[in-house]
């Protein structure tokens, strides 16, 4: 937002444009580092937590879903995804220290739901990376099954070499090679998010790296 120096609105229109991908999908691209974004938002007082929810007003109406893939991270650039969306989406893997910060993310969601945003919720928690054949991918998604019920997709993102190669060759992974087991993978979560927002709500926001 700050290197074009124009209000958000415009900013995101001229984006959407230029990141067009398809007639029925667009992309908004961001053009600087995350650090950079921070602290042209953290300049912005006030209303900085609320500047991607303004942008998106404008756009809103034209798109039936909108994702959001944020940083891993409590910092500006993720409170402003937190203001904007309706549903959360939390990727994790299947090891124990992801499943120590899942904590402070539902937590961070509550504060969230307090402060900026009244009518956000989980829409779910996907496993990524995930190899059934070990025990601890196993146990993990027991404790998720356990303490979230009806909240984890019943769709994994496995490991998957396609998945990996995909980006070195800068093409999505369905572009790449549709057939691969991951992504599959993909259009079975598609198929799931779109059964459970029923198709009705605008904003999802993805906390953390989309592995692709």
């Amino acid at each position: 937002l700050g290197q074009f120096g124009v209000g958000p609105m415009r900013v995101f229109g001229r984006l959407a444009r230029l990141g067009a991908v398809g007639p029925f999908l667009g992309e908004i691209s961001g053009r600087g580092s995350r650090g950079e974004y921070g602290i042209a938002l953290r300049e912005q007082a006030p209303r900085r937590e609320q500047r991607l929810k303004d942008a998106l007003a404008e756009v809103r109406a034209d798109y039936d879903l909108i994702l959001l893939d944020c940083p891993p991270a409590l910092n500006l650039l993720t409170l402003n995804g937190l203001a904007a969306a309706s549903r959360v989406i939390i990727p994790m893997q299947c090891e124990y220290y992801a499943l120590e910060g899942l904590s402070d993310l539902v937590n961070t969601l509550k504060k969230a739901r307090a402060s900026l945003n009244p009518g956000i919720e989980m829409l779910g928690l996907l496993r990524t990376m995930y190899d059934p054949r070990f025990t601890l991918s196993q146990q993990v998604s027991a404790q998720l099954q356990q303490y979230f019920p009806g909240k984890l997709f019943e769709t994994a993102i496995p490991r998957n070499v396609r998945l990996a190669e995909a980006p070195s060759h800068g093409m999505p992974a369905l572009a790449y090679d549709r057939a691969s087991r991951g992504a599959k993978a993909y259009l079975a979560l598609v198929e799931e998010i779109a059964q459970r927002l029923e198709l009705l709500l605008r904003e999802v926001v993805v906390l953390g790296d989309v592995i692709a």
